[in-house]
């Protein structure tokens, strides 16, 4: 690889598979981005290329995805079928090695940004032998994303996903750290992207669809379903069947009611109205209201006034003849005078 002012520098994978379409005129190089991530140093390409579009092996199959943290996904399709697929928990795997790591480090001479102190020696091995840890949990976490999200888009013709509100469920104290390890919006984003280049759709659930709550046997909705409680039982029709097996089936069923052509969500196509009971219509305050700025003060600082205050400046009106010159005798004297 050569860069400007750089020059010539030896790349640690192989480039056989970019080296190709360039020589044979199929594809360009536009521009070069060097970062350092992960204590590593990378070097990404941005190539103009013509691509083919990947036709799935299923393209009359929909799916349902509902992800969790017990288990990471359970995909349902339109034919019925149910498959489970389990949390790798990589995290938690190397929590252990984290906490000797960081204790080790913890107990070294570190840096100081407010004194000026500089880190010792020993210091930057544990930090480094620390730092590895964390780069080796989230590759591995990248790998198996990116296998389930590429064996489901190569797979069927229509992904239906949940419009999860991930920075809300990250401040559960109690399963924030699994949330985050799961990494629910990278399942997201790379099913977006992956399904536009097998010529497929992605069909995003409306945030209040009750997926959980509504049975998938003959659709009847709960008023209430605790998140403790993994067993749905459908009081109308005797259904017994696992909670995240029901909702993937419920998300699998609404790709057969969304239009084929639209902006992806189900909420923004024709989709079937579907009874929100108590509580399921109650939406968030997502931002806190902001205050008036702009009141005079340095900084663009908020200038309060008590009620005090504003009774005195109130306007009172003026009595009849002020300000007029032919009825003040004092002004009328001076204009004399003069």
């Amino acid at each position: 690889m050569t860069l400007p002012r750089l020059g010539t520098i030896r790349v640690h994978e192989p480039t056989a598979k970019l080296l190709g379409p360039l020589r044979a005129g199929r594809a360009r190089i536009l521009s070069a981005t060097v970062r350092h991530e992960r204590g590593r140093w990378f070097v990404s390409f941005q190539i103009e290329t013509a691509r083919e579009i990947r036709r799935v092996t299923r393209p009359d199959v929909a799916v349902g995805i509902d992800l969790g943290v017990k288990t990471l996904a359970v995909l349902a399709d339109s034919t019925g079928e149910i498959r489970t697929i389990a949390n790798p928990r990589h995290l938690d795997t190397a929590l252990r090695h984290l906490r000797r790591a960081s204790h080790i480090a913890s107990r070294r001479r570190g840096p100081d940004r407010r004194t000026g102190q500089k880190p010792s020696k020993r210091w930057e091995k544990a930090n480094t032998r620390r730092n590895k840890v964390h780069h080796r949990v989230a590759n591995l976490r990248t790998d198996a994303l990116h296998k389930l999200t590429t064996a489901v888009t190569a797979e069927f013709g229509t992904v239906v996903v949940e419009d999860l509100n991930v920075a809300g469920m990250l401040r559960n104290r109690h399963l924030a750290r699994r949330i985050a390890d799961a990494g629910f919006g990278e399942i997201r984003r790379q099913l977006t992207y992956k399904t536009l280049r097998n010529g497929c759709r992605v069909v995003a659930a409306d945030r209040w669809f009750p997926s959980s709550k509504t049975c998938s046997g003959c659709g009847a909705v709960k008023a209430k379903l605790p998140l403790h409680v993994r067993t749905y039982e459908c009081d109308a029709c005797g259904l017994v069947i696992d909670r995240d097996d029901n909702a993937a089936r419920n998300l699998a069923a609404l790709a057969a009611t969304t239009a084929p052509t639209g902006t992806g969500v189900a909420a923004d196509q024709d989709t079937a109205k579907v009874s929100k009971p108590r509580g399921a219509d109650h939406k968030t305050r997502t931002t806190r209201p902001r205050r008036t700025t702009g009141t005079g003060r340095a900084g663009g600082a908020t200038c309060r006034t008590s009620g005090r205050q504003k009774r005195e400046t109130v306007l009172k009106p003026k009595p009849p003849g002020f300000g007029d010159v032919t009825n003040h005798p004092g002004r009328n004297a001076r204009i004399a005078e003069t």
